[in-house]
Formats: C-alpha cells, structure tokens, sequence
C-alpha cells in the first residue's frame, strides 16, 4: 500500500468494501475501472483494456467509460449477471485539500434497478428472496423501481418453486447456508441471478424488527402476516439487501402484502410455456402470445398491470364479476373510452419516477415527465365522473388530481429541460438570487460586445477583438500590424503567429464575476431541485396511489379495447363446475387471420354427462387449437376479461394443467418420454375436481402398446378421481382410446371432421361428435411435400399392415388394388377396427346387437355383412 498513489489507496479502500461488485469510480468526467474489473468490463463492454503507468514492472489494467454516458453501458454490465457500485466525488474539487472525497452512493443489481434506460417499461423487475421455518417456505419479491412489495407462504418446496417461476424474479436471494433443491434447476433453464446472503440478513427476529422499524408500526398484524415466520425472514432479508446496497430509507415502499396461493388460479411453468400466455414459440417473443393480443394498454403501469393480471388469474367470483361489469361500461360507451384512451396515452411512468425520487436519482427530465402527467388526471376525472356504480366508480371515489404537485413542478422546472442535470432546468424566477446570476452569465456576450466596441474606440484599433476559451477564460486579441496602438495597462498573455492576446484588469473582474455566478447558479439550481424532490418524496404516497389507480384503470381500458375490436362477449362465470362455449374462437391464431375465416367451435364439458373428451382426427385438423382456445377462455374470463366466443359458461377453474409437445432434456438427462411422463404425473398428483386438463397425445415418446396402455390408464384416472373426476381435453391418435366412451359414463368422442376426396383430405376445423378411426397421416405426409415415391411405398406399407401381412409387402399396385377393393366393401357411415382391449367373439357380438335390423335397407345389410367378412378375415391372418 506504500507503494501506491494516494488515489489508488482510496479505490482498493472502497473496492475492499464491495468485493463481489464492479467499481465505477469517478475519476473527471470519467468512471475508471482497474484491474481484475477492468478486464472483465472491457470484455463485456468491448472497449480497450489499457493500464496506468505502462512502463511499471507490473502496469494496472485500466478502462473506462464517459460519465454522461454511464447507463448504458451499466446495463450491459447488469444485463451480464454483475452487480456494479457506483463511485462519486461527494465533495467539490475546488474546495478540496488533497484527495477528493469518494463513496459508493449506489449499488446496482439485476433486482435492483430503478434507472429507465435499465428497465422494460412493461414488465416488473422483482427481487425475491426465499426462506424456510419449521416446514413451511417463505417467498417475499419487491419491485424496488415501484414499491410493490408481496409475500406468501407455502407447504413444500416444489410449490415454491412453481411460485418462483410465476412471479419470474431478476434476482433471488437465498440463505448462504441454504441449498434447496430446485435452486440448480432454476439456474439452469430460466433467466435469474441467484444471489447468496449472509444467514443474518434471514434471522427471524431482525427480520421482524427491521421491517417493523421502516413500516413505524408496533407489529406487521396489521399487515396480515400473523405466523408468518418464513414470509417474514424472506421480506426482511430483501429489506436488508436493499438498504446495505445504497437504496437509501426506500421510503416509497410502504406496505407488505400478503397472499395466499389458493386466491388465485394456479399456472404451472408447463402451462404458461404451451399456451404461450407471455411468449410465442413462433416468434420467440412476445409477438404471437395472448399478452400481445390483449395488451393495448396507453401507460407502463397498465402494462404491468395487465401481466400480474395473466399470472394471477382470479378465484374470488365477486372481484371477477366487478372487472366484467367494468369492462362492460366501457364497451358501452366508446366515447368515453376513446377520451380515456388519449388521457391515459399522455402519462408516463409515474410509479417508477417515483420510485427515482425516493431513492434520490431522479433527474430534471423526470420531473417534467411526472408533470405532464399529472396534468392529465383531472380529465380523467371528468371523464370517470359520468360511471354510477362499480369498479369504475370505486376508482374515481377518493381521486386526487395532485394539481399542487403539478403547479409547483411548474413553477420550478423550465417546460423542457436538458438531458443533463448541467444547468439550466431551474426557471430563473423560481428564486431572486438565481434570476440575478442568471441573467449575469447570459448577459455575459452582451457585455463582451459592447467591451469590445468601447476598447475599439478608445485605441483606434479597427480589428481588436474580445474572445474567450475553457482554457485561457476572456482576453483581448489584438493582430501583429496594431502592436503599436496596444495600450500600456493591457497585460500580454499569449503570443500567437499573428496576433497577441492581452488581458486587463477590467476584463479579469468580469471574468471573476461571470465565472462565480455560473457556479453560484449551478449551486442553487441544484439546492433548489433537491428541495423539489424532497417535497417530491414526501408526497410519495399520494403519488403512489394515483399511479396505482391510473394501471387499473388502463388495465381495464385494454381488456374493453380489446372487447370492442375483437367482438368479444361477456362470458357467464359462477361456481356450477360446468364449461360451456359457443361459436369459440382462437384469440391469437384470428388475429393472425383474415375476418370471419377462423373456424369457431361449440365445446361442452360438466361432471354429469361430459367431463372427458377423447378428441380424434389428423394432424393439421386443428385438434391443439381447440384445446389451447378452450383453456385461454377460460383464463380471460377469470382475469375478468371478455372472450372470443359467441356465448360461454365458465365454472371457476382452480388450476389449468396443459400436457402438450414434448422435447428432449439434454442438460438434465431426460428424453422426451421422461419430459412427458412427468409432466403428466404432476398432473395426476396435483389436479383436483376444479381443475381443467388438456392432454394432447401423451404415450407417443415410447411403443405405440405401451404408449396406448399409459393413455388409456390416464384418462381412466381422470375420469374416476374422487369419484367426480376432472374435466379434461384428451387429444390422441390411440383411436382405440374412443372405446373409452363405451365403458365409462362420463366420457365423449367427438372428432374433427375433415373429408376424404380421392387421396387428398379436406380440413374443416370443425369439433363433432362420435370417434374416428383414421389419422390420415400420408395425405397430411403429401401435402407437406414428401416425394410421391415414398407417399405410394408408404401406401403399400399401409395396406399391408392392415390386412395383417407383416412380411414384404407386394408391389404397388397390387396393394392399391386390394385398397380399392376393401374401400367398395366398407359401410358409408363408418370404418371398422379391431380393439386392442377386447377379445374377437366379444366385439362381433356388440356390432351384431347394435345393428338396427328394422331400419336397414336389404343393400346395407349386404355392405355391413361385406365389411363384417373381411374385417374377421384380416383378424385371423
């Protein structure tokens, strides 16, 4: 340490402080990062890696980056897992002796970022924490950029988990003697920076006491969290990571709400990935998911408030009902939406620029933004006024046009202040001494031209001019031919090739002035936009609950929008069990289409008569569309929103399991058929009678018997669970799992129709009753374009499987002849096909006794007969 600069001291005695961050430390107009930080910032930020004193045995790495333009390139840091301390001059350099003073006045982590450029306007940026008492596992997260701060407590860590991945956290905290077991997991397969804490920060009793302290209350009873031991070690462990990382007092987070997993509809990871609620596997992004469709929010809150709406979708019937009755006003009265939706459109962010106010970065230009906000809230008003009742009107009771904010932002802060807080964003009238040096330094041109005319004549000289630079301030420029009418009291500062600068004493007193006056200005431009963020901050709570009432409101706005342009209607949501749609429609695959082309269908399911679907037809006939469009009704209506559908029926849904596709899960060793197989025992061991089940094929990822005996099992399982069953959407190509609807009462066959014209299919989309017993699979082959040779092997292939033959199979058409002879034969209304469950004698018997005798026609008989005589003939080859 002797051996280094005073300056290199400072930093390693700072850095030692925050070991696991990047140090940005000040250094000019510039934030200089050294050794083994500068490398891995140079690296991420690819700029050049140089060092101090080069010619040193061992030089320093260094890097650096602009001040002005520090968050940029913060966020790449952030964005690569890091956490980066921030290190300002917290004393002037004029009036420093020795060192300037520096310290970490912030510490930015994923979870906690409260900058606008490091943040996704429409998504929240949580910071969680994890915690275990005596069984039960805590989880608080906090969006530290709007004082939204949660928690809840559950029974096992697998619940969890499936809570971790709905809320998707930037950051987790957990115990650094902690280890649970999904941690590696979570690591592995989802976007979040897992961040070790010391075991004090989850201590029970300081916990308490810290979060006790920052509410200013005597106990968190009020809050609800009577016994909640985790809940409460996870929240005060957060509270604690935020203060220890320069958040200041976070005074704009002020309350801790609690809930409970069983108010909300649960979404498994599975589920959100199959129906594409946030995120398309098309796209690969937002574009093509259900939150595309619907968000047509004005304002970041709504749009934040629309996703918490998605990931936790409603049980409580009355607060369901209240966002139908208030999307349903708004639909009936588009004028009112329309002057709502431009309102709405003109206020920005107003919870995080508070969140920037109360942890004391909020820049000029905040301000004026949180400005023009609020001046939009008393139209709001006026518009909200004409409501009478609900939500709506709820919304409107208690509404606070925060005009003194506006007015005194106003009479603070010039209408368009600069980029930077570098002067000139105070109104020079805000204060008597700042309209005096103001006007001081702008008049300073005025005065150095009319200096310059005065001195021009009273020596003579025609050309002397009054210049100034950053270097050498005012002085007099006088050109080499004039030397000789230079008076004696001008004073020679700089000798050029063809003119020499002067100074004079009246010139070094302006200059004193001008120069103290922009310094005194800039001092009380600062002092007074303190002092305006301050009162700022102390208003938080009325700023906060504005914000919060404007996000409902375009919440509400977005789902009504979307009603009116989509033809949505408001479906019937009660507590009958039952599941009834009419005319229902896809609503991202129409969007994507042309008007009026989207096949809608009917879809019936209820614990009486029709609670498990066996759903047959080819692939391409739209079997997964009318599954996925069946859950995401379900899921509108119980956020509250209207659905693509003519009429529907909604019995709340507790839980919506899908078990649809599947891929290989290399990185854990898991095939395709392992993937498949535990999704679907999550939801054998996890769906209750509430719960709505959307299989699409499962059995596929091992033999076609084995497959066929598993899906069987399964929908036998469903349908006989405590004796009610679970409704459930069963797509398979296991045609014989249609046999199902003979043996067990509460299953249905229905199908997807298509029609068969010479070797070609027609596709009708369109869900009918009764079974199939057919999938089509080369026409489906041809149409994808597999060369002809193959379709017509694989035709003969076919044929011969089909008779029985397992040997050789004949020529081509041999085998298309014996096809076409076996077509003439078959009955018009249906194929026949051998049941894998059931002995010969058995299933000739039922077809015989199921014949209507005294309807048949004399040459239906025959045809049934014909068809009979080879079907039994192919079974005994």
């Amino acid at each position: 340490m002797q051996k280094l600069t005073p300056m290199m001291q400072q930093y390693l005695e700072i850095k030692a402080e925050f070991p696991d961050a990047l140090l940005l430390y000040r250094m000019g107009d510039f934030y200089e990062l050294f050794l083994d930080d500068a490398v891995k910032a140079a690296k991420i930020l690819d700029i050049a890696l140089t060092s101090r004193d080069k010619q040193a045995e061992n030089p320093v790495p260094m890097c650096g980056v602009p001040y002005h333009a520090a968050e940029n390139y913060i966020v790449k840091l952030v964005d690569a897992g890091h956490k980066v301390a921030v290190c300002d001059q917290v004393e002037d350099p004029r009036q420093a002796k020795g060192l300037v003073r520096r310290e970490v006045t912030r510490v930015i982590t994923p979870g906690l970022v409260v900058e606008q450029q490091n943040l996704a306007a429409a998504s929240p940026n949580y910071l969680a924490a994890v915690a275990e008492n005596s069984g039960r596992q805590g989880l608080a997260y906090l969006d530290i950029s709007t004082g939204e701060f949660k928690v809840v407590e559950l029974d096992a860590e697998s619940t969890v988990f499936d809570e971790i991945l709905r809320v998707a956290p930037r950051e987790l905290l957990v115990d650094e003697h902690a280890r649970p077991a999904w941690l590696d997991q979570l690591q592995r397969r989802f976007e979040v920076t897992v961040t070790f804490v010391d075991s004090d920060a989850f201590d029970r009793r300081r916990a308490e006491k810290r979060l006790i302290e920052h509410f200013k209350v005597h106990s968190l009873d009020g809050f609800g969290l009577q016994n909640m031991k985790a809940g409460i070690q996870a929240a005060g462990a957060i509270l604690h990571y935020a203060r220890a990382n320069r958040l200041g007092d976070c005074s704009h987070v002020r309350s801790l709400l609690p809930y409970h997993p069983h108010d909300y509809m649960t979404l498994d990871e599975a589920t959100v990935r199959n129906l594409e609620i946030f995120r398309s596997a098309t796209f690969g992004n937002r574009k093509g998911s259900l939150l595309d469709v619907i968000d047509r929010t004005k304002t970041p809150m709504g749009a934040r408030k629309i996703q918490e709406w998605l990931r936790f979708p409603l049980l409580d019937l009355e607060r369901i009902l209240a966002r139908q009755e208030a999307v349903g006003e708004l639909v009936e009265r588009p004028a009112v939406m329309a002057r709502l939706a431009d309102h709405l459109s003109r206020i920005q962010d107003m919870e995080r620029i508070l969140g920037r106010i109360s942890v004391g970065s909020a820049q000029p230009r905040d301000l004026a933004a949180l400005r023009k906000s609020l001046r939009s809230l008393p139209e709001i008003r006026k518009a909200l006024a004409e409501h009478e009742g609900g939500m709506l009107k709820e919304i409107s009771a208690d509404w606070d046009d925060l005009s003194d904010l506006a007015e005194r932002i106003e009479k603070t802060l010039v209408e368009d202040p600069p980029a930077a807080a570098a002067g000139g964003y105070i109104r020079a009238d805000a204060h008597p001494e700042l309209e005096q040096v103001t006007r001081l330094s702008r008049d300073a041109k005025g005065w150095m031209l009319n200096y310059e005319a005065r001195e021009r004549e009273r020596t003579g000289i025609g050309s002397l001019k009054v210049r100034y630079n950053k270097i050498f301030g005012y002085f007099i420029e006088v050109s080499r031919a004039n030397l000789s009418l230079v008076p004696d009291h001008y004073v020679r500062k700089q000798t050029l090739v063809n003119a020499e600068r002067f100074i004079t004493d009246e010139l070094k007193t302006f200059e004193s002035q001008v120069l103290e006056a922009d310094a005194r200005r800039m001092e009380l431009e600062e002092a007074i936009f303190r002092e305006l963020r301050n009162w700022l901050a102390g208003q938080g709570h009325r700023i906060q609950k504005m914000s919060r009432k404007v996000a409902e409101l375009d919440g509400l706005h977005s789902l009504a929008e979307t009603a009116a342009l989509n033809d949505y209607r408001r479906p019937i949501v009660d507590h009958s069990g039952d599941l009834s749609i009419r005319e229902s429609r896809h609503p991202v695959i129409e969007h994507f289409m042309e008007d009026g082309s989207f096949v809608p269908n009917d879809l019936e399911l209820n614990q009486e008569a029709q609670q498990v679907l066996i759903i047959t037809g080819p692939n391409m006939a739209g079997k997964s569309t009318i599954l996925r469009q069946c859950a995401l009704i379900v899921l509108l209506a119980q956020i509250g929103s209207f659905v693509p559908a003519e009429r529907a029926r909604i019995g709340i849904v507790d839980r919506i399991f899908t078990r649809v596709g599947a891929s290989d899960d290399l990185a854990r060793g898991r095939s395709t058929f392992m993937v498949e197989m535990q999704e679907t025992a999550n939801i054998l061991r996890t769906a209750t009678p509430r719960s709505l089940v959307i299989l699409d094929e499962i059995g596929r990822g091992t033999s076609t018997f084995d497959g066929m005996s598993l899906a069987w099992a399964v929908a036998e399982h469903l349908h006989n669970y405590q004796g009610v069953g679970v409704k459930t959407l069963f797509a398979t190509h296991y045609h014989e799992l249609t046999e199902l609807a003979e043996r067990l009462p509460r299953v249905k066959n229905f199908n997807v129709a298509v029609k068969e014209w010479e070797d070609d299919i027609l596709f009708f989309h369109k869900l009918v009753p009764g079974g199939t017993n057919r999938s089509y699979g080369i026409q489906v082959a041809r149409l994808a374009g597999i060369p002809g040779e193959v379709i017509d092997r694989a035709r003969e292939i076919l044929i011969q499987l089909e008779a029985g033959k397992h040997g050789p199979p004949g020529g081509v058409a041999e085998a298309l002849t014996h096809r076409r002879k076996v077509r003439a034969a078959r009955p018009k209304e249906a194929g026949f096909q051998l049941s894998l469950f059931r002995p010969t004698a058995e299933w000739i018997q039922e077809q015989i006794l199921a014949l209507d005798l005294d309807r048949m026609t004399p040459l239906a008989a025959l045809q049934t007969l014909y068809a009979l005589k080879e079907r039994l003939a192919r079974s005994e080859l």
